[in-house]
């Protein structure tokens, strides 16, 4: 959980990255272009937000959710005894250039002034913090550490919120459900699945994220969302594997402490509708991780692999209100969901408290 990185996407420094980006000189990053009217209205939005000004307002937004989130989380695992192997490991942001981290040294104190305690430190410090980048030492032009920032399950996490509902008894689950539409209606809106059932309800949260495009045109609303595909690996620790996490700006991939095992993510393929592992980004992902820590984690032996759809707004802040009588959406958290998730799942219940 990241609770001080919550840089927006839309900014000066991506737009005057765009030119490579767009020709792919980047691996990292991949653009699908489309002539689709939701993808350039989607682009123009984004432009849009890539003013210093929206990005430094964009940028504390997502800060401030994120410390709402935080708060909500400690709540709601310490009512129900949720456990997710949650632990506050900090983290480092490591920047392989002096400009690029002149930038973050900006951006720290633009969120210094609104309570972030982030620390600016050198190479020979970040070694000192975590020792894993002893071999990378030379490389480093700086880095930004965090000591609150936070690692957890949350496949984990997912099972113990179901079992503390189960537990309350006012709760059923329909999985492997495939919704066809959704129904607004003031007063009792429905969903629809495919094979014809229909569940009524007081309110319908819309939380299905680059799904909820689909969903939300059901009854006529456009939502500014577009997928953005990540890649996640699983593997033992390495030789020099390190316990805090480690985001490489320059690489754009994270590791990530879990236990015994190491989770590795990254890449960002804009405008892809596929969830599949492609074998080609997938390698693309462990080349990255091994450029930035080679020692980090086994990367002939992965136990696992997985891509998802990050549903990424043009401000990079998750869409939460009302948009349709009786539906309520909670969708849009980009790559920060896991981040967000309490904080907005706390703005809409407050909403639906006031509706009430």
């Amino acid at each position: 959980m990241s609770y001080a990185y919550t840089d927006a996407f839309a900014s000066p420094s991506t737009v005057a990255q765009l030119p490579r980006l767009l020709m792919g000189l980047d691996p990292a990053f991949r653009l699908s272009p489309s002539l689709d009217p939701d993808f350039l209205r989607w682009g123009i939005a984004f432009l849009r937000n890539a003013s210093a000004g929206r990005f430094r307002r964009n940028t504390l937004a997502g800060m401030m959710l994120a410390i709402e989130s935080r708060a909500a989380l400690d709540q709601l695992t310490q009512r129900h005894g949720i456990e997710f192997a949650r632990s506050a490991p900090g983290k480092l942001i490591l920047y392989r250039s002096a400009k690029s981290f002149a930038a973050a040294e900006r951006v720290a104190a633009m969120k210094a002034e609104h309570g972030a305690k982030q620390s600016l430190i050198d190479a020979g410090q970040a070694v000192a913090i975590e020792p894993a980048l002893g071999a990378i030492r030379p490389a480093i032009a700086g880095a930004v550490f965090d000591r609150g920032e936070e690692v957890g399950d949350p496949y984990r996490f997912c099972n113990g919120a179901r079992a503390a509902l189960a537990a309350h008894g006012q709760s059923a689950s329909w999985f492997r459900t495939d919704i066809a539409a959704i129904e607004p209606d003031a007063r009792r809106p429905a969903i629809v699945a495919r094979d014809g059932r229909r569940f009524a309800a007081d309110r319908i949260l819309l939380c299905s994220g680059t799904g909820s495009l689909a969903l939300a045109r059901s009854f006529g609303v456009r939502l500014p969302i577009v997928p953005m595909k990540g890649y996640s690996i699983t593997a033992a620790p390495g030789e020099a594997a390190p316990t805090v996490s480690i985001t490489d700006a320059a690489n754009r991939v994270v590791f990530a402490r879990l236990g015994n095992r190491m989770r590795i993510a990254g890449l960002a393929d804009l405008a892809r509708r596929d969830a599949a592992v492609d074998p080609r980004r997938l390698a693309t992902l462990i080349a990255s991780a091994r450029a930035a820590l080679p020692e980090a984690a086994t990367y002939d032996a992965i136990e696992s692999s997985w891509a998802g759809l990050r549903p990424m707004t043009p401000d990079s802040l998750p869409i939460t209100r009302p948009i349709a009588p009786g539906v309520i959406a909670n969708t849009g958290h980009g790559a920060l969901g896991w981040t967000y998730a309490a904080g907005s799942a706390a703005r809409v219940a407050a909403l639906i408290d006031r509706e009430d």
